[in-house]
């Protein structure tokens, strides 16, 4: 599978110099309309000159801004992609179990090229402050994640909750959270508009917001603190949560090693109130 714009981005944001860092922010927070508009409009929406986006767009390996277009116009494509769609490109039936297999081992092993120790030191930091409330949630079919993830959350430490219900609901619960609270949301194509507008509100009111998305990036990204993107396309109508599922196993288990002490306390005493 073709490296994204996005994992290119993510891989070289680090060796950006600061004009560079503007554009690719910027790309981030329009993904991917800014990068389909002229030089002109790319530059002047992230306030640097055009061969600052020029000079971007070369290091992240393009021999100009043409190929670089090409490119985000594939992923627009992708992004669009519905399950009906992607069943006429679905291989034949032999066989199909082991590409199935290899395909998802293979998103996860891409994924984690793409995704940096520091990128999970800082969510993990951001998810062990004790001052702030952790919430939870996922669209139709990611949402199992996020409930799956504050399971884990609400036995390592206080504070956490998982949003569920009607989608009117999580907005009423805007009001209890915070500044240093955290909104973690699980959003992949075709994305949701509920949990976009909620992300939006979210924001207004100084919440962090930690995504977990594809390597098309939900538009919630242009609201978000921390965004991790997860490889999910597999040869099926269906996209594949598994690199998705990894992500919040390897968060929930370097947050419990950040809250050791916290978390075995908080086990022991759960423990003894289960043989109570």
């Amino acid at each position: 599978m073709a490296t994204s714009i996005a994992e290119l981005i993510a891989d070289r944001m680090d060796a950006m110099p600061t004009g560079e860092k503007r554009a690719a922010q910027t790309l981030i927070a329009n993904y991917p309309l800014i990068g389909l508009k002229t030089v002109a409009d790319f530059s002047h929406q992230a306030g640097v000159s055009s061969p600052t986006i020029l000079r971007f767009v070369a290091r992240l390996g393009f021999h100009n801004y043409a190929e670089f277009q090409s490119a985000l116009q594939d992923e627009l494509a992708a992004q669009l992609q519905s399950p009906l769609t992607r069943t006429a490109q679905t291989p034949p039936s032999r066989g199909r179990t082991a590409q199935t297999v290899d395909a998802t081992l293979e998103n996860i092993h891409g994924t984690f090229q793409h995704v940096s120790d520091r990128q999970i030191r800082d969510i993990v930091t951001l998810l062990s402050n004790r001052r702030c409330g952790i919430h939870l949630v996922g669209g139709r079919f990611t949402d199992p994640i996020a409930r799956y993830m504050a399971a884990h959350l609400t036995i390592i430490r206080p504070n956490v909750s998982h949003l569920t219900g009607q989608e009117s609901n999580w907005r009423d619960r805007l009001i209890d959270m915070g500044k240093r609270d955290v909104l973690v949301i699980f959003d992949i194509r075709r994305y949701q508009d509920s949990l976009l507008h909620f992300a939006e509100l979210a924001a207004k009111r100084g919440i962090h917001i930690v995504l977990v998305t594809d390597q098309w990036l939900s538009p919630i990204a242009r609201f978000s603190r921390h965004v991790i993107a997860g490889r999910t396309a597999v040869p099926s109508a269906w996209d594949s949560s598994a690199a998705l599922f990894v992500i919040a196993e390897i968060l929930i288990g370097e947050l419990t090693r950040a809250l050791e002490t916290e978390s075995q306390g908080r086990i022991r005493e759960m423990e003894a109130l289960r043989g109570g």
